[in-house]
């Protein structure tokens, strides 16, 4: 496909990449505690950790020529790169621990860190997409979290999953996986953590 359906696609892809839709989603995450928006720092800091440095690391990485693309389109260069993230997430949570940071953005930490790291291992054999996974996630947990006058945002995961086959970045089976991983495993894993923890 290409013209002006090829630009949607594209436009898509980077509007809705991973490092923005859950630097979006780490925002809101205390709105479910008393106190939003004054805690909407802890959850700029958590982005910091979550989505800024990874994301930096992978530019400078494409800019020496280690890494293909910023979308890291090689299957074989995404292991190393997630276990990085997956330091810095950790290192986030840590940091948000020691500030006695609101329980909400901790548990969307956690639940991210068992995300990257399945995603991680995943990655090693198969190229999961990366892009319905977050958005996926993310969609299901905005409705989760302010009610099903949200039910809308649902119909970007099959927007961009179509965007990711347009520009054959992905197969379909590694888009309808990565949509089900993001939208019933990180999600639950947040909603359960949400239960436990709050």
């Amino acid at each position: 496909m290409a013209g002006p359906w090829r630009t949607v696609a594209r436009v898509l892809t980077e509007v809705f990449q991973p490092p923005i839709v859950v630097f979006g989603l780490l925002l809101i995450s205390p709105a479910i505690e008393p106190g939003f928006p004054g805690t909407i720092w802890f959850g700029l800091l958590a982005a910091l950790f979550v989505c800024v440095l990874p994301l930096a690391y992978v530019l400078v990485m494409v800019k020496l020529g280690r890494i293909t693309d910023h979308h890291v389109s090689d299957r074989r260069q995404r292991p190393a790169l997630l276990l990085m993230a997956l330091v810095s997430v950790v290192v986030g949570l840590v940091v948000l621990q020691l500030m006695n940071g609101p329980v909400s953005v901790l548990v969307m930490i956690i639940a991210l860190i068992g995300g990257i790291g399945i995603l991680a291992v995943v990655s090693a054999f198969w190229k999961m997409s990366g892009h319905a996974s977050a958005l996926a996630a993310a969609a299901v947990i905005v409705v989760a979290m302010f009610g099903p006058v949200w039910l809308p945002v649902l119909l970007l995961v099959p927007a961009v999953g179509w965007s990711r086959l347009v520009l054959r970045a992905h197969t379909l089976g590694q888009v309808v996986v990565g949509s089900l991983f993001g939208g019933v495993v990180i999600a639950g894993l947040w909603w359960l953590l949400r239960e436990l923890m709050l």
